[in-house]
């Protein structure tokens, strides 16, 4: 196991830097200029001072060069339209936010989709399961921005004299409430569907009914066999999941005015900010990329049988 963690350790650095070159590339195909974001036009030798500044007179492969520089030394950079701030002030003042989202959005849907796929499963062909299954296929099929403005309609026109949820800022635990929701619905409907099949699956197997055979209690079989064996495809889901639900809650964090990152990805790719978006995407990346190796891992706990392979 230790040699496939470290294999794989290594195996990331061509991906970042594969991520760098590609977003590298897409921002120099935008038209326009980040210095020039005014209808006053900028004196030629103050354009000219600009761009020796920020090495943009370089060639574009000594661009790439000293941009990865950049990022082994964590120095992603200054913000060539937002005046006095770095790339790492914005990560390190809003990024938190956006991972605080993220983790309470994977909290809830592991807590909810996981129970709820069980007993869908245990309570196979009743009104429980069909029950279930509808309210998943739902939260599979709607999607967030849609859940984020219904929660809105109901909880602050609705009913927001009885609930007094509030559905704008990051300031209290009851600012966390609705958007943590409304970005993890979609997750938890795909938790509840995963471990209601692969539970059904294993409920059939060989060994649990030699288990039963075996007088062990019923509870027993299903915590120590089928329960461990059907969380194998959550996990395997939840490393990209979670990559998935942190970068992917710009829209959220834009409708519940949540000071995440979003704000500033959506603004730089507007303004042209290159070293803001590049800094911004190489973070999320490493994210996934982190996230994936984690799942590895514990999918080698879970299923020993996986590990000599894996090493």
């Amino acid at each position: 196991m230790t040699t496939f963690i470290i294999r794989r350790l290594f195996w990331t650095i061509p991906v970042i830097l594969l991520v760098i070159l590609l977003t590298f590339m897409m921002m120099r195909q935008i038209e326009g200029n980040p210095f020039r974001q005014s209808e006053r036009a900028v004196p030629e030798a103050v354009q000219r001072n600009l761009e020796r500044k920020f090495n943009l007179d370089k060639p574009w492969y000594l661009q790439y060069a000293y941009y990865v520089k950049g990022v082994a030394t964590y120095d992603l950079g200054p913000s060539l339209v937002i005046r006095g701030r770095t790339v790492n002030d914005i990560v390190e003042e809003h990024f938190p936010v956006s991972i605080e989202l993220g983790l309470y959005a994977f909290l809830f849907a592991l807590v909810t989709g996981v129970p709820l796929g069980m007993l869908a499963a245990l309570k196979h062909n009743s009104a429980l399961d069909y029950g279930a299954m509808f309210f998943s296929n739902v939260g599979h099929a709607v999607p967030s921005f849609l859940v984020a403005t219904l929660l809105i309609y109901f909880f602050a026109l609705q009913w927001g004299d009885v609930t007094g949820l509030p559905t704008s800022g990051w300031s209290s635990w009851e600012h966390k409430i609705l958007p943590s929701i409304a970005l993890g619905l979609g997750p938890m409907a795909l938790f509840a569907r995963l471990v209601r099949g692969t539970m059904l699956e294993t409920l059939q197997q060989d060994y649990v009914r030699t288990a039963r055979a075996k007088g062990l209690r019923y509870r027993r079989v299903v915590g120590l066999h089928v329960l461990r064996n059907s969380l194998i495809p959550v996990v395997t889901a939840a490393g990209p999941l979670l990559g998935f639900i942190i970068t992917g809650s710009f829209i959220i964090e834009l409708i519940f005015n949540v000071p995440g990152i979003g704000q500033y990805f959506v603004t730089a790719v507007n303004a042209r900010d290159y070293s803001v978006v590049m800094g911004l995407t190489v973070l999320l990346a490493v994210i996934v990329i982190v996230a994936n190796l984690v799942v590895d891992v514990l999918y080698g706990i879970l299923d020993p049988r996986t590990r000599d392979a894996r090493t």
